[in-house]
């Protein structure tokens, strides 16, 4: 059987005249890219121009929504009752819907950002919560969370569509979570680290942790952080040696159709 996969990034998380990563480079390399909404970064104008260039390089869009954390880039942790985050989430995906319009474009996904993303892979209110939102503003749309968390758990609960993420520049504990930032090793910047690392995830369907723990783990996308320096090595190398490797790349509704 022929392997496939999706490869997703970060966007859109420049602000007013302020640019983060090199939106215009990722779209070349990737089949769907997750904007931010406007509340941990990105604005109207960033929303519609990543919109735009994405629709006209065949990607699909998803919304990123995150915590109202600008100066935190989304990256603290906030508590909230679940209906408030639900709603902030719920608003922040009906904007991106909107921007999308601009481009004639359909928003395929939801993925939440940073902190709010590490809390509801382990914190069950908050995963059902931007399920809730998902569900609510547009039942059609996946779903993309971290394979084997609570937000998992939560999409199959509610009946939402769901697609599985692994990261191809993160590393793991051996619990199958994401390694804190706070740790300097816990985010991948060797290309060719990466790429050796991505193959052998879409070949064997496994996830090393940091300490080499073998964890077998079923997922539809990877993702590279598009605001990282190094991003834009990290993704061609690996958009290469998965092709090498004869994986083939589609966008996150194809991998979800075949």
């Amino acid at each position: 059987m022929a392997h496939r996969i999706n490869i997703n990034a970060d966007m859109g998380e420049g602000y007013g005249h302020y640019q983060i990563g090199n939106d215009a480079e990722i779209l070349r390399i990737v089949q769907s890219v997750n904007v931010a909404c406007g509340l941990h970064a990105g604005d109207a104008t960033v929303m519609r121009d990543v919109c735009i260039k994405a629709e006209a390089n065949g990607v699909s869009i998803g919304a990123h929504p995150g915590f109202n954390d600008i100066w935190g880039f989304g990256r603290r942790q906030i508590r909230m009752s679940a209906d408030d985050l639900e709603y902030l989430v719920a608003y922040q995906i009906a904007a991106l819907i909107g921007m999308a319009a601009y481009a004639g474009a359909k928003v395929t996904h939801v993925k939440p950002h940073g902190a709010l993303n590490n809390m509801a892979a382990v914190d069950r209110d908050y995963a059902l919560a931007i399920g809730r939102a998902i569900r609510t503003v547009d039942p059609s749309l996946y779903y993309l969370a971290l394979s084997g968390s609570q937000m998992e758990t939560a999409a199959l609960e509610l009946g939402v569509p769901l697609a599985r993420e692994a990261f191809i520049d993160r590393l793991y504990d051996d619990e199958g979570n994401l390694c804190s930032r706070t740790n300097p090793a816990s985010v991948i910047k060797d290309p060719a680290v990466a790429a050796e690392r991505v193959v052998r995830m879409v070949l064997e369907k496994e996830i090393i942790s940091i300490n080499g723990k073998k964890m077998p783990t079923a997922f539809d996308s990877l993702c590279v952080h598009g605001d990282e320096p190094t991003a834009i090595a990290v993704a061609s190398a690996c958009r290469d040696a998965l092709k090498a490797a004869g994986v083939e790349l589609v966008t996150l509704p194809e991998m979800m159709k075949a």
